[in-house]
This record gives C-alpha cells, sequence and structure tokens, in this order.
C-alpha cells in the first residue's frame, strides 16, 4: 500500500497539475501556430519562391511499378515541420521572455511590509514601559 499512497501524493502535487495543463496547452499552441505557418505564411512564401508548394516538394527514388507505391523522400514536408518548429520556437521564447520581465518587475519593486495591528503596537509599547521601569 505504500506504494499507491507515493504515487497518489505525487498525483496531486501542483507540479504534476501544472505539468499537465502545460502539456495540454501546449499541444493546442501547436496546433494553432501550425495553422498559422501553413495557411498564413507557407503561401505567400510559396509565392515569393515562385508558386513553390513546400508539403508536395518530393524526389522520387523509385516509381510505382504495377501494385506497388512509388518511393518518395519527401523533404518539403520536413521543410514544412522545420520552419514550423522554428516558429512555435520563438513564439514560445516570447512568451518566456514576457513572463521572466513580469518576474523581474516583481523582484525590483516588493511590497513594503503591513502595518501591525494596533494591539500588537500597543503591546509592544506596554513591554518597552515595563523595561523602562527595571
Amino acid at each position: 500500500m505504500g506504494m499507491i499512497k507515493e504515487f497518489k501524493e505525487f498525483a496531486v502535487k501542483g507540479n504534476v497539475i501544472d505539468m499537465a495543463v502545460g502539456i495540454i496547452i501546449g499541444a493546442a499552441f501547436g496546433k494553432i501556430v501550425s495553422s498559422f505557418v501553413g495557411d498564413v505564411i507557407m503561401p505567400p512564401l510559396g509565392v515569393l519562391l515562385g508558386g513553390v508548394d513546400f508539403t508536395n516538394l518530393a524526389l522520387t527514388v523509385k516509381g510505382a511499378v504495377g501494385e506497388s507505391p512509388a518511393v518518395v523522400i519527401g523533404y518539403g514536408r520536413f521543410i514544412q515541420t522545420v520552419i514550423d518548429f522554428a516558429i512555435i520556437a520563438f513564439a514560445i521564447f516570447l512568451f518566456v521572455k514576457a513572463i521572466n520581465s513580469l518576474k523581474r518587475r516583481e523582484k525590483v519593486a516588493p511590497a513594503a511590509p503591513p502595518a501591525p495591528p494596533a494591539q500588537e503596537v500597543l503591546l509592544t509599547e506596554i513591554r518597552d514601559l515595563l523595561k523602562e521601569r527595571k
């Protein structure tokens, strides 16, 4: 039973839950960026490069023979994936940079400690007066 208890403690820790949320958001963010790259950035880039569609670029190693399909190296998809990765990495870099900037601002201006309650101030004064009498 000790192992089950340890697993339960591990699974409900904040770090594991934060990680799970991060993975889910990351997957959704990846889909958004992939769509942005594939649907917004790549078409104009293809036009600028003379109408090239990267996803269709391939090198045929062996042509189709009878029932067997052609053997191709789809380097266009690889180029597309590398561009997706670069844009996602850059977007995450900007996000982390913004978060770090906010953290630095918090460290620069720490909040002043709250004033002690009136009872505490009064008790401190009484203590100091009692010390003076001795």
